[in-house]
């Protein structure tokens, strides 16, 4: 993790905010770890808000102001960083996929974000928001379009993905979109920018039934999980949760079909899809 002294603080607000704690912090004297005692948080923690390596919350914001005396600076400040194009409840774990060296996603009902194809992220947030706009369905689309973007490039996340049988038969926008959607993650896969796995209904119980749940590490950051439900997700950082999700992961990577036996199995079902569609 780059030092807060590399930061440009008008980079972003977020990166003005670490920029602007660190000053304070040290205009008063007080040590990372000193500061972190005070406002219920670790010397790590205020470390990686300095280095706008984690976006700060507004209960923190509060007490940052409570503790360096900054007259509601930091909590005015706040929205601005908490300002994302992505639900509220996935805008932190959105940006720590950004900077993730690894991605190990766990998707029992949908194609994972980060390999939908237009048509299909429409089809999947008209269904959960049939009365929004269409500018507001349009705005969606294309953020979750922009987060695959980190995929390209020398900097990409190893991304390891497995899908539940019931992803590749869910018929998300009707066979046409189905199809379009199960080779573009087929593409994903043999062009090396993915390794994919599909868990078949026939390991039956497994270790993730609970639902989503996507698993990062990062180069000098400790790892992370994101747990998703109906419309609400958290992060968790707790080191010892984080080992029982990857524990949990590794058991379900275990049940599910070899990596090339699961694109053979996406690609027979693309084929269904396509047969489908044209008769």
């Amino acid at each position: 993790m780059a030092g807060p002294r590399d930061l440009d603080p008008s980079e972003s607000p977020k990166a003005f905010y670490g920029a602007e704690l660190r000053r304070l912090r040290e205009a008063r004297g007080l040590s990372q770890e000193a500061l972190g005692e005070l406002v219920f948080h670790s010397g790590a923690y205020i470390g990686y808000l300095e280095a706008a390596a984690r976006k700060p919350q507004k209960d923190l914001s509060e007490r940052l102001d409570a503790v360096l005396g900054t007259d509601g600076f930091f909590q005015r400040l706040y929205p601005l960083v908490a300002r994302s194009r992505h639900a509220a409840y996935f805008a932190q774990a959105a940006e720590l996929e950004a900077t993730a060296e690894t991605i190990c996603e766990y998707a029992p009902a949908l194609v994972p974000g980060l390999l939908q194809t237009a048509d299909y992220a429409r089809a999947v947030i008209r269904a959960a928001l049939p009365f929004a706009a269409g500018p507001e369905v349009d705005a969606s689309v294309a953020a979750r379009l922009e987060r695959a973007r980190i995929l390209d490039g020398p900097t990409a996340p190893q991304l390891w993905v497995i899908l539940h049988e019931t992803v590749l038969r869910t018929p998300v926008g009707g066979a046409a979109v189905m199809a379009e959607e199960l080779r573009h993650v087929v593409a994903v896969a043999r062009e090396g920018k993915a390794l994919v796995q599909v868990l078949p209904f026939s390991a039956a119980a497994h270790a993730m039934m609970a639902g989503f749940v996507s698993l990062m590490t990062f180069e000098e950051a400790p790892p992370a999980a994101y747990v998703e439900g109906l419309h609400s997700g958290q992060l968790l950082d707790d080191p010892g949760v984080v080992a029982r999700c990857q524990r949990s992961y590794d058991l379900v990577r275990a049940a599910a079909l070899s990596p090339e036996a699961s694109l053979r199995a996406i690609e027979a079902t693309a084929e269904e899809y396509e047969d489908a569609h044209h008769v």
